[in-house]
């Protein structure tokens, strides 16, 4: 099986131009012959504890008005709009009061990246990236080990 690693995001990504000072951005990548949005479905089909931690966040959440879901009518995976949809591409996310973020799935060669990238607005912004953090990178080295192929 090919060996993920945590990598640096290519500069073709479309999310260095959203990306600023103070901004989080993480990426890994695994070699792969997986088109982005294929890589994107294998990825994305969480075991079932982090889909009970996405359940749970959601209920928490909610009554603060984040978003638990794509808004009716907008292609999405699960709950994230799909933004960009390349041969090269796939970024899925949205932009919330308290945060914007992006799930990009890039193509460059035989390698498969995945980024997140997380712009906090405020003080609730950065408090919810540090408290979900742990469980962003377990959720995304799952998902890139299971992008391999």
């Amino acid at each position: 099986m090919a060996q993920a690693r945590a990598d640096q995001l290519p500069h073709t990504s479309t999310l260095w131009a959203h990306h600023r000072a103070g901004d989080f951005l993480d990426c890994y990548s695994v070699e792969s012959a997986l088109t982005p949005q294929d890589a994107a479905t294998r990825g994305l089909s969480m075991p079932a504890w982090a889909r009970g931690l996405l359940c749970l966040r959601n209920a928490l959440v909610r009554p603060l008005g984040l978003t638990t879901e794509a808004p009716a009518g907008v292609r999405a995976m699960g709950m994230f709009p799909v933004q960009i949809d390349s041969r090269d591409e796939f970024v899925l996310g949205f932009d919330d009061r308290h945060l914007n973020f992006r799930i990009a799935v890039l193509r460059q060669g035989a390698r498969i990246y995945l980024s997140t990238w997380v712009h906090p607005h405020n003080l609730w912004g950065r408090t919810y990236l540090r408290l979900v953090l742990p469980f962003h990178i377990l959720i995304v080295r799952g998902a890139i080990r299971r992008m391999a192929g």
